[in-house]
């Protein structure tokens, strides 16, 4: 998490220079770079989607690549504490999606922490305060276009390799940036741009890898809460970086969001360990 808001941070630097698209493609290029090496040493090239999980794969990379162009033009407008606060609310969508269009079980304790965790998120926009940014709409739609990206994943098969994913993933998105870059003008970059968007994409792969391994080693309910302490990094940051205090209300509303997230992740637990004892088999 702590690398997560790094990249951010870095990137919210470099768009006081530079054009957006032009930042998420060069950033995008030298992340392509690092995840393709170690694609390429763990010889996961030569995997071959089935085509439902290349339907899948199309479905994330619009996923990603839609949140990654919201998320970044709401960063550029907003404290990186408020735009940060605003996606914690993923895992709260994420779950109603998957009631909606996986049929996953989801019962009123849940769809309460849902409701509730909605009104965090509107607690810290705000809409109609006095100083409401409408740029946090953006940060709300990227948050919408991570849970298509996460309901495409869920949906993979295991066979699918998770690093391979994230190196087509990065490509699309240099891709199509680079498309939309093309229509632009190019501004010149310094040694000092290509420092920051090295150090984002480093701390964005580094992000990405500690985040595998330890879904893949730890408990996913022991986990998972961990992603809250981002909150406290983009804090920190945005204090010592960018001199942005937090609000009152932007931190009540985090309050709610994490709380009611944290709970969601505590019921789906329990519900996995009832399915889990339910479907052990009796001794004769």
């Amino acid at each position: 998490m702590a690398a997560f808001v790094i990249n951010d941070t870095m990137m919210k630097l470099v768009f006081a220079d530079l054009d957006l698209f032009q930042s998420i493609f060069m950033r995008g290029l030298m992340l392509s770079l690092l995840t393709g090496l170690l694609v390429s040493h763990r010889r996961q090239f030569r995997y071959r989607f089935s085509r439902h999980d290349a339907r899948l794969m199309v479905q994330r990379v619009i996923g990603e690549i839609g949140a990654a162009v919201c998320f970044l033009t709401a960063l550029y407008q907003m404290p990186i504490v408020n735009a940060v606060a605003i996606i914690q609310a993923v895992p709260l969508v994420l779950t109603l999606a998957a009631a909606l269009f996986l049929g996953e079980q989801v019962g009123w304790r849940r769809y309460s922490a849902i409701v509730v965790g909605f009104a965090g998120v509107l607690i810290i926009v705000r809409p109609g305060a006095e100083g409401f940014n409408a740029y946090a709409i953006w940060a709300v739609v990227a948050m919408l276009f991570m849970v298509l990206r996460d309901l495409s994943t869920r949906k993979f098969s295991q066979s699918v390799p998770t690093l391979f994913v994230s190196f087509l993933t990065a490509l699309g998105t240099v891709i199509f940036t680079g498309a939309v870059v093309l229509t632009r003008d190019w501004q010149p970059m310094a040694a000092q741009h290509y420092g920051l968007l090295a150090t984002s994409s480093g701390f964005l792969f580094i992000g990405y890898l500690c985040s595998i391994k330890a879904m893949r080693l730890g408990e996913v309910a022991f986990v998972s809460p961990f992603r809250y302490t981002i909150l406290l990094w983009a804090i920190l940051l945005g204090i010592l970086v960018f001199d942005e205090f937090p609000g009152f209300w932007t931190l009540i509303g985090a309050a709610i969001v994490v709380g009611m997230g944290g709970y969601t992740f505590y019921r789906e637990h329990r519900l996995a360990r009832r399915l889990a004892v339910t479907a052990k088999p009796t001794a004769e």
